[in-house]
């Protein structure tokens, strides 16, 4: 897959970093969830996503695969409380849910028609 740029804000890219970071703190992603979020496993999960965000701190393109891994995967971390930060988010991350909610759906806007195609093909569901 071909690199993508995507513009984003500061703050939007804030929130897609922090939403990587918290996996490695109070979120506790499962197998499946990684499988889910188009890696080939937990394994996977946790090398990939450390590239990831590097990528996104020098301001480095994504493949669409990866935007698409980077957004779902902050979009879980954030709202779910049972495997991701959920009420600690703001705590963590020092970003309001408000102001976290505002931004992903500005970044959902961006993102969306990109990497919705995606969907059953490497995403969301298990590799053939």
């Amino acid at each position: 897959m071909e690199p993508l740029s995507v513009n984003l804000e500061e703050q939007e890219r804030r929130v897609l970093v922090a939403g990587l970071t918290e996996w490695s703190g109070p979120a506790r992603p499962t197998e499946e969830l990684a499988v889910a979020l188009g890696f080939d496993g937990l394994d996977d999960f946790g090398s990939e996503r450390l590239g990831l965000w590097w990528a996104l701190e020098q301001h480095q393109p994504l493949t669409r695969l990866d935007w698409a891994r980077v957004l779902m995967a902050t979009e879980i971390v954030f709202a779910s409380n049972v495997v991701g930060s959920g009420h600690d988010w703001m705590f963590t991350v020092g970003i309001s849910d408000e102001e976290t909610l505002f931004l992903l759906r500005t970044i959902q806007l961006k993102l969306t028609g990109e990497v919705r195609p995606l969907l059953g093909r490497g995403l969301g569901t298990r590799p053939d």
